[in-house]
């Protein structure tokens, strides 16, 4: 049965950004990375000791993936990038989708074979033009192949446990979309995992037991729902537009969120004083380790 979450999300890092976007978690640093969309900016917050570092991108990074020689994978308008942050430098990987100007990258996730997927996304939202991709790391360079299409405002993308689910969102038809993802990493079977009825679903993770998380743009909550799609609770946000989670901490118990000021009118902003912060709560079912980019030997 749907319940109401006791749960209260209280504001751990007061940053205020425009848009906030791509949490993950480094184990190693025990840090909290995560990007603000049109400053296109990368930021890095550890939480134990409030330390807070930037990087200025060399365009909108939508987000960063961690690679396993320590450096990040980033999604920006004209295709995929390689970010370091020991030097902080920035290096252009692949041109994705040449042919659609009027398109970025947006979401991404990494499965447990270490393949990163990606969407992309109309820019002015108004376009079925966006698709999903999946990135492979060979010998030769990178392997990007094109498994779905016809995405306004991808998102997610997200894996399960596993790695035989694959959920994404088309965040403007408030629906979460969930694929098989066969031996050979094709898609296959898609079918509707949930449909929302109010706001947009946004970013998505899965967390240890299968369940599936996911923050809605204008809708001031979070949804945790069980894996056969059944909604178990709804938390409540103090801003409209939450945007994506990443569990870490110590035990990967602690939520992170990200959250935006974009499209909030001013007069509700005064009402958010903390839109666009990263929020915190714990939950009792641990997510998952971050995965990473796999790299060729």
């Amino acid at each position: 049965m749907t319940m109401s979450s006791k749960i209260v999300p209280g504001c751990l890092f007061d940053v205020k950004v425009t848009l906030g976007e791509g949490p993950v978690w480094i184990a190693e640093e025990q840090a909290l990375y995560f990007v603000d969309i049109p400053a296109s900016t990368i930021h890095r917050y550890h939480p134990e000791t409030e330390k807070h570092d930037t990087w200025k991108a060399p365009n909108r990074a939508a987000f960063l993936l961690p690679v396993t020689d320590g450096t990040f994978l980033c999604g920006m308008p004209d295709g995929l990038y390689r970010f370091d942050p020991r030097d902080g430098r920035f290096s252009h990987d692949a041109v994705v989708e040449p042919g659609k100007p009027g398109n970025r990258l947006n979401d991404g996730c990494v499965d447990p074979k270490g393949r990163v997927w990606f969407g992309s996304m109309d820019d002015s939202e108004q376009s079925p033009t966006g698709s999903i991709y999946c990135v492979r790391h060979t010998p030769g360079g990178l392997d990007i192949s094109h498994h779905d299409e016809g995405y306004t405002v991808s998102n997610g993308p997200a894996v399960s446990p596993d790695g035989r689910i694959l959920y994404v969102c088309d965040s403007p038809e408030q629906t979460i979309y969930a694929f098989t993802v066969t031996e050979t990493g094709d898609l296959s079977q898609e079918r509707i995992f949930a449909r929302l009825d109010q706001g947009y679903p946004d970013g998505i993770v899965t967390d240890s037991e299968g369940g599936l998380w996911c923050c809605v743009w204008g809708g001031s909550r979070i949804l945790h729902f069980a894996p056969d799609g059944t909604l178990l609770e709804t938390i409540a946000m103090p801003c409209s537009n939450v945007t994506k989670l990443a569990f870490g901490g110590e035990d990967y118990r602690t939520a992170f969120v990200t959250t935006a000021r974009r499209g909030v009118p001013e007069a509700q902003l005064a009402k958010e004083p903390h839109a666009g912060s990263i929020f915190s709560f714990r939950v009792e079912v641990p997510g998952i380790p971050q995965q990473k980019f796999q790299l060729a030997n």
